[in-house]
C-alpha cells in the first residue's frame, strides 16, 4: 500500500518509492527557484529490501509515492536451511522468509521475531 504526497513535504529518515522499491531517505538538498524554473530537490535514498543506493532530482511540487511501512511481530514455526517459516501473531498468516547466514544461530522455533512489511515484501528486522 502506498500514499501520494509532494516532494517538498518529504523529510530525512522517512520513506519514498523509487523505481517501485520502498526506500529510506538519507539526505535531501533543495535548490532555490531560478528565474524561469521551480525549486528542485535532490533526494538520496537506500532501498529497504535490496540495500541499493539511488538518487532522484525533481521539482519540489512533483507528486511521489510514500510506502506504508509496517513493523510486525511473528513467531518462528520452523527453520530449514536458511529459510524460516513464520506466523504473524496478529492475523495468524503463515509465510516463509530468507534468513541471513549470521542470524540463523539466534533463531529458534517458538521465539518471536520482528519483521518489516512494505509493498508486499517482507524482511526480518534485527
Amino acid at each position: 500500500m502506498k500514499e501520494q504526497t509532494e516532494t517538498g513535504k518529504l523529510k530525512e529518515g522517512r520513506y519514498v518509492v523509487v523505481d517501485d522499491e520502498p526506500c529510506k531517505i538519507l539526505t535531501i538538498a533543495t535548490s532555490k527557484p531560478g528565474k524561469h524554473g521551480a525549486a528542485k530537490a535532490r533526494i538520496d535514498v537506500v532501498g529497504i529490501f535490496d540495500g541499493q543506493k539511488r538518487s532522484i532530482v525533481q521539482p519540489v511540487s512533483t507528486k511521489v509515492y510514500v510506502p506504508v511501512v509496517e513493523r510486525k511481530v511473528a513467531q518462528v514455526i520452523s527453520i530449514a536451511g536458511n529459510v524460516a517459516q513464520l506466523m504473524d501473531v496478529k492475523d495468524f498468516t503463515m509465510f516463509e522468509i530468507a534468513v541471513p547466514e549470521d542470524k540463523i544461530a539466534t533463531m529458534e522455533a517458538g521465539n518471536e521475531v520482528q519483521y518489516i512489511e512494505a509493498l508486499g515484501k517482507r524482511k526480518l528486522d534485527f
